[in-house]
């Protein structure tokens, strides 16, 4: 076994650059693939949000495997349960086939996020967990960026992407062979009665679960809905295919100077200065269709509020102890699948609603609420030790 934190650190990222390149090749490649099937674009919609209903379904039940088995089983099964998915999708080309599978992937995806989100923080010092976590959300944007490379791979194999995709997942899982397993921080007594846990997590750490909802808004509305409000707006798929990126790289770009200044600046003050400059970006994106304007505002929001999730996870670590952060992550997790699956639907809303700037009134007006609350949120006191005994 190699001992190296270092080392396990490497792996724990390899793990999820994985997870990022899984999903950003699965929800291009079988869009396309459904499409010219002749699928309709609201059941390819439908299709596409099963990963997101995988994440949902699973978060109720993962903490208890995790606290009783360690961090190292649960991301094992989690790479098994996607690899396994991802090589069986080409096999029978079927709606409700993808649909299953897809959320197996959610459910496989949720358990390696949880566990490695949760080794990382709970491992790592308050003075280097931005920097670190900064470098997790890294990792998931690089694969996520990387992902739908893939696609062109289609030409010469339909099972080449899969397989290779696959094939790296295994890779991975070998290698997490090699490092030590370890626990969560036990509860203390009186502490397992599940709402109560629950309630007490969100008494505590509600503000910091608000970027992970944000962010989940803010990914799925983008991808989901930009592109049909784009072809809308008269601007082609080319351009479409700029602007997108333009936000994914800000969000690289920006990613560790957000963790570092996070650690030095503290967590509420980042997000609200990220929180704020992502709102005036998406409020210009109203009152422009012009590919250059668009480009350099999807570009700065990037950089801002691209590392929303990140900093949601590492603001959790600084409000919650030890021994409830496997809940508090659980909540991350839900509140992201909420927001995932709410910001397609309200942006769906706008779009029919308003003629000009549909979509980003939504998430300018997102943003604007999750700032406000914040901004007025006064942290109680931490409780060193979480007990419902009287």
């Amino acid at each position: 076994m190699f001992e190296s934190n270092r080392y396990r650190f490497l792996i724990l990222i390899s793990i999820v650059f994985i997870s990022g390149y899984s999903q950003g090749m699965l929800l291009p490649l079988l869009s396309i693939l459904l499409e010219e099937a002749g699928v309709s674009s609201s059941m390819n919609g439908l299709n596409a949000s099963a990963l997101y209903i995988g994440i949902l379904f699973a978060s109720p039940f993962i903490e208890k495997p995790v606290r009783k088995f360690g961090y190292k089983p649960a991301i094992s099964v989690g790479l098994l349960l996607v690899a396994i998915s991802v090589i069986l999708i080409p096999i029978w080309q079927a709606f409700w086939f993808w649909f299953i599978l897809r959320i197996i992937v959610g459910i496989g995806d949720n358990l390696l996020h949880f566990a490695t989100q949760l080794w990382i923080t709970t491992t790592t010092s308050k003075e280097k967990r931005g920097r670190n976590i900064a470098i997790y959300g890294s990792a998931f944007g690089l694969g996520f960026a990387a992902g739908p490379l893939s696609t062109i791979l289609v030409q010469f194999s339909l099972y080449l992407p899969f397989v290779i995709a696959s094939g790296i997942s295994l890779v991975t899982w070998f290698m997490l062979t090699r490092i030590t397993n370890e626990f969560p921080d036990p509860l203390t007594s009186g502490s397992e009665r599940v709402l109560s846990k629950y309630l007490h997590v969100l008494k505590i750490g509600w503000v910091a679960l608000l970027p992970s909802f944000g962010y989940g808004f803010l990914e799925a509305s983008l991808h989901g809905n930009f592109p049909v409000y784009a072809l809308r707006a008269g601007l082609d798929v080319k351009a479409v295919s700029i602007l997108l990126p333009a936000f994914v790289v800000g969000s690289l770009v920006f990613q560790m100077p957000l963790g570092i200044w996070s650690d030095k600046l503290g967590r509420k003050n980042v997000l609200l200065l990220s929180m704020l400059i992502g709102w005036i970006c998406f409020s210009g994106a109203i009152f422009t269709t012009s590919v250059t304007f668009l480009f350099i505002l999807f570009f700065l929001a990037g950089m801002m509020v691209g590392s929303l999730f990140s900093l949601s996870i590492t603001y959790l670590a600084d409000l919650l102890p030890n021994s409830l952060l496997p809940t508090g992550n659980i909540l991350a997790g839900i509140f992201f699948g909420i927001g995932s699956i709410l910001g397609p639907y309200l942006g769906g809303l706008f779009i029919d609603w308003f003629a000009q700037g549909s979509i980003f009134y939504a998430i300018s007006g997102m943003l604007l609420f999750l700032f406000i609350a914040t901004a007025t949120h006064r942290s109680p006191e931490q409780s060193a030790n979480f007990s419902t005994s009287s």
